[in-house]
């Protein structure tokens, strides 16, 4: 996926709200969760290491703080 819309990493943001049940107290880690999943295509496991894009994770999770 293209991340270059503002529209797509809006949807990441809204998806990682979700999982984190629009609480701070996990939001990072789920922005880092949606984020690894739409790169290798899998929720990450317990002791997943692979990496996601570190620029996108932070702009996924300034919009997710945003709409707290």
């Amino acid at each position: 996926m293209d991340f270059n819309s503002h529209k797509e990493i809006e949807m990441l943001a809204s998806r990682a709200l979700k999982l984190a049940k629009f609480s701070l107290t996990n939001l990072e880690r789920c922005c880092w969760m949606v984020l690894h999943e739409n790169r290798h295509g899998v929720m990450p496991s317990e002791y997943d290491i692979r990496e996601i894009d570190e620029e996108l994770y932070t702009q996924v999770l300034a919009i997710a703080k945003s709409k707290i």
